[in-house]
């Protein structure tokens, strides 16, 4: 099936350059079409053509017999979907079987968020007598102040972050630019990095642009910064799993709890759809109730 492969690889390009997705999306759209095309090719098609609707029935009943979840099953209909899309576009086909495919119904999880009073004990964890503790501070600042992706964090540059002005300049998916403000402990905790252990860092390396860099100098990796959270929280004595997209829960929820609006958070986070910052809502009636049933005298 020479015209899959080539149209997959035309596709992808299609969602680097047009569409300018994330490295980690395209990943997984990639990761996701390969086995479906693998699946195509063993069942005997030699056509992306031939392919029909119940032939993509199958293919996902065949997720459902290997254990995949209805989420992971949710995003192979999209990414199925869009790539016949794209293929009947070009006119590669000239059908699109995934039409009025229906999403398996997902379950909504709620996010996992620290309290506020945890949230203290892992900004606080970093040893600041030492220029490593300096920039970890900064960094857990940083993440919990603006609620920013892991990736959006490690790809700050200096002239992202302005602090005399208060705050921050992000490049979220598809490259979409966002304004995020910085609080006054953020905008502190950076200062002192900035000025006191960055240059420490950088001394031995020529043209470093990157915000937060590692010892050796180099942009801190997304591997490097879950590190270091990881250690953090175990020297903070945190019991629960830490990782950079739960402090990002945690911002968000903080905010809304504590009377922030909607829609100023959703455009703080990045999310494109309201429907997905609506979730931070259901995260603070929650801790509403256990406030109720913890101290309510009649509950």
């Amino acid at each position: 099936m020479k015209d899959a492969t080539f149209a997959l690889e035309d596709y992808i390009h299609f969602l680097k350059v047009e569409r300018q997705l994330a490295d980690n999306t395209i990943i997984s759209y990639r990761r996701d079409l390969e086995s479906y095309i693998d699946f195509i090719k063993f069942s005997g098609f030699e056509t992306m053509d031939a392919v029909g609707r119940q032939d993509i029935l199958s293919y996902l009943h065949k997720l459902s017999e290997e254990g995949k979840s209805a989420r992971t099953s949710s995003r192979h209909i999209s990414s199925l979907r869009s790539f016949h899309q794209f293929l009947l576009r070009e006119k590669v086909t000239n059908g699109d079987p995934t039409v009025h495919l229906e999403l398996p119904k997902i379950d909504q999880k709620l996010p996992r968020v620290l309290s506020m009073q945890e949230v203290e004990q892992i900004i606080n964890a970093p040893d600041k007598s030492k220029p490593q503790g300096i920039r970890d501070n900064a960094l857990l600042e940083i993440l919990y102040g603006t609620g920013m992706r892991v990736s959006e964090l490690i790809g700050l540059s200096m002239d992202d972050i302005h602090l005399s002005m208060g705050f921050v300049r992000v490049f979220g998916k598809g490259g979409k630019e966002r304004i995020i403000p910085l609080g006054n402990q953020a905008i502190t905790a950076c200062t002192r990095y900035i000025e006191e252990a960055r240059p420490k860092f950088i001394a031995k390396q020529r043209g470093v642009d990157a915000l937060f860099v590692n010892m050796r100098g180099n942009r801190l990796t997304r591997q490097g910064c879950w590190k270091l959270l990881k250690g953090h929280a175990l020297s903070a004595g945190l019991k629960k799993e830490l990782t950079p997209h739960i402090l990002r829960h945690s911002f968000a929820t903080h905010l809304i709890e504590n009377g922030a609006d909607l829609r100023a958070v959703q455009e703080m986070l990045g999310h494109a759809d309201i429907s997905t910052t609506q979730i931070y809502t259901h995260v603070s009636r929650t801790h509403l109730k256990e406030v109720y049933v913890k101290f309510h005298p009649r509950a």
